[in-house]
């Protein structure tokens, strides 16, 4: 029961990652009908780009802070300006190619530009262990749970409770509505993209330094926080939680109790079961989306 435990707070700390990059699939969704494939190497990029800034002698806490507003012009502006506004006027599918795309050119760039070696990362935490009643676990899982969750639900609170928030869910439910009441469309969509991009760097930040900074560490992570969005429910940012939540505990008990080969094999499998049982996600709903 121990080892069960430890298995899946462990497992809780990986899919809490999972699901701050699956929280950016459902809030672009939601507000501007764009699936961005790329989402995995947008939380590589800010990782490459910290390592950049700490290599000139910068504190991480600087470097971060740098990172992340270059984020929000790049990754937020750039990309909203440059690929989803020109391409969602013919649709969603050439969004979703150009994406796949970007993330191509993103991991070969940063591999001839950068380098293709594993390069490690300063940890958050430092490396102590904590025991409760028999189940050992590492301030590294517990911090990195509750750091994103923290970050989760925050964004969840903005959402709800302030101004701005229910502008942005005003705009993703019916865009020519929110025109009406005055509210500013392209702004609230922007602002969208820039919390996205903050949120990738933030994910950089927690599993850099247990994963590496590698050119190919964003192809795993999109592809299972792509699962988690789908999993939970791709039109609701709880569902990104728990979608994360159950992707990264299934992954860490298939390793435990099966074999490490069917680790990235078992998302897979809750994926499809849940497209074929439940395809709007465990807390997701049916929509008619108008725009």
């Amino acid at each position: 029961m121990t080892d069960l435990l430890q298995l899946v707070l462990s497992g809780m700390a990986t899919g809490s990652i999972y699901a701050l990059a699956a929280l950016g699939f459902t809030l672009l969704w939601q507000a501007s009908g764009t699936i961005n494939f790329a989402q995995g190497e947008f939380v590589m990029l800010p990782a490459f780009t910290m390592l950049g800034f700490m290599s000139v002698g910068l504190p991480l806490w600087a470097g971060f802070v740098l990172t992340c507003v270059l984020a929000v012009v790049v990754l937020g502006w750039a990309f909203k300006r440059g690929i989803a506004d020109p391409l969602l006027r013919f649709g969603l599918m050439p969004v979703v190619v150009a994406t796949i795309g970007l993330a191509i050119a993103m991991r070969n760039g940063v591999r001839a530009g950068f380098t293709a070696e594993a390069h490690p990362f300063p940890g958050l935490f430092a490396d102590r262990m904590f025991h409760f009643g028999g189940v050992t676990v590492t301030l590294v899982d517990l911090g990195t749970l509750a750091m994103a969750l923290v970050l989760v639900f925050g964004t969840q609170a903005f959402l709800a409770k302030t101004v701005t928030g229910r502008a942005m869910q005003a705009v993703a439910q019916n865009t020519e509505s929110a025109t009406v009441l005055g509210i500013d469309v392209p702004r609230m969509v922007f602002y969208t993209f820039a919390i996205n991009a903050l949120l990738a760097c933030a994910a950089a930040l927690l599993i850099t330094p247990t994963y590496l900074a590698k050119f190919d560490m964003g192809e795993p992570l999109g592809t299972k926080a792509f699962f988690a969005a789908i999993i939970g429910g791709f039109n609701n940012s709880r569902g990104a939680l728990l979608g994360g939540l159950i992707v990264g505990v299934a992954e860490n008990l298939a390793s435990a109790y099966i074999s490490p080969a069917y680790k990235d094999a078992v998302a897979l499998v809750v994926f499809m079961l849940v497209i074929l049982f439940k395809p709007q996600g465990l807390l997701g709903r049916r929509e008619e989306r108008k725009v």
